[in-house]
């Protein structure tokens, strides 16, 4: 490959990773530019984990040999087998720059490497009928991350020396990609979480909320939403301090994420001061007012906390047709405030009250809020 192809390669390779949305994508992209850019057949990805001594296989992209998947489960590999991966790890090369890639080829070591060396990988290049292959560490912060591997089948022309120095490159840019994927996830991550309890945030449960309702447009599915006010926490402030009180806030935040397992698949989130929720997607609303039942229950046994009070609104319910993720909310808010009001020690569930109740009224209502044109009931955490 001329000088001109491999920079075109390269800036491809750097342009694909850039354009991934989440690791999954750059993953693959770093992986098909790489077996691009060095012509090879097949190439793989794949990351160190250090506490299990082994490498684990991230992604593998184009000939897939039988037993081969895009996204493996639970490919992975003991380092022990590999004597230059271990070198690599153990980070012999620190004092004198970045490890170089190597060469391997179905007939034995490369030249000017030990017999045996890379014995594992040899059996594996024969038994999927692959010729040779190139392997780049990949160095990430200044410690080892893990390897790229690309290689061509059986009769292909081998892999060089110029191609080995130019998969050091490559792993070089895919690395700078992996660290960019990294720091993007990190901000993203930030941007949904609440910094104190580490649960979701408001803009996370409106996102997804939101997605949710489209879900059950679509299929019916059974979106239900717990919304809770910790009672108690101005008090707490007040006598014992914030400090106590960002204690409370995060003893709750557990006891919400406890319960919220009960739920397969369900967001537990802070919205913001004392206002916490669930959201579940496809559980049933008994399953859902269970869960609910028992966040009321361990909430009350908190130290220096004065309980919870907590509503619930599930589209399996009767409380009318639900086309907007502001209805589900308003409906959950309501039946939140009738708990607070009441002191309730239980969950308000919206649509399972008697005909008097404020929140069937809502519930029974046509749904003309989503238009905008109605704004009575409306909680203080409706959007």
């Amino acid at each position: 490959m001329g000088e001109d192809r491999r920079l075109a390669a390269v800036v491809a390779l750097a342009q694909g990773m850039a354009a991934a949305h989440g690791s999954r994508e750059a993953w693959r992209a770093a992986a098909t530019g790489a077996c691009r850019a060095l012509g090879g057949s097949f190439a793989a990805l794949s990351v160190w984990e250090r506490e299990l001594g082994r490498l684990r296989v991230l992604v593998n992209v184009g000939e897939l040999a039988e037993g081969e998947e895009e996204f493996p489960e639970d490919e992975a590999y003991p380092v022990h087998q590999f004597a230059e991966i271990t070198e690599f790890l153990h980070e012999q090369w620190a004092g004198g720059g970045e490890p170089d890639a190597w060469v391997e080829t179905a007939e034995g070591p490369a030249a000017g490497r030990e017999p045996g060396y890379c014995h594992q990988r040899v059996a594996a290049l024969r038994r999927r009928g692959r010729g040779c292959c190139v392997v780049a560490p990949i160095v990430l912060r200044g410690r080892a991350w893990g390897e790229l591997y690309v290689a061509r089948p059986a009769g292909e022309a081998v892999f060089g020396r110029g191609d080995a120095d130019f998969a050091t490159v490559l792993a070089s840019v895919v690395a700078a990609g992996i660290a960019q994927t990294e720091r993007l996830e990190e901000a993203r991550r930030l941007a949904f979480t609440d910094s104190l309890t580490g649960l979701a945030n408001r803009r996370a449960v409106d996102v997804r909320l939101e997605r949710a309702i489209e879900r059950h447009r679509r299929d019916d599915a059974v979106v239900s939403l717990v919304v809770c006010d910790l009672n108690g926490l101005k008090r707490v402030n007040d006598t014992h301090g914030h400090a106590a009180g960002d204690r409370l806030l995060e003893r709750f935040g557990s006891v919400l994420s406890l319960c919220g397992a009960m739920l397969p698949g369900a967001l537990a989130a802070r919205l913001g001061g004392d206002e916490f929720c669930l959201l579940a997607v496809g559980p049933p609303a008994d399953q859902v007012v269970k869960a609910a039942n028992e966040l009321c229950r361990r909430a009350a046994e908190l130290e220096l906390g004065d309980g919870v009070a907590c509503g619930v609104a599930s589209t399996e319910d009767p409380i009318g047709p639900v086309r907007s993720a502001r209805r589900l909310f308003r409906l959950a808010d309501a039946a939140q405030y009738r708990a607070k009001a009441e002191r309730a020690v239980k969950p308000v569930v919206a649509g399972r009250a008697g005909p008097d109740d404020p929140v069937v009224r809502l519930a029974d209502e046509p749904s003309q809020d989503e238009g905008g044109e109605r704004r009575r009931f409306r909680g203080r955490h409706a959007p």
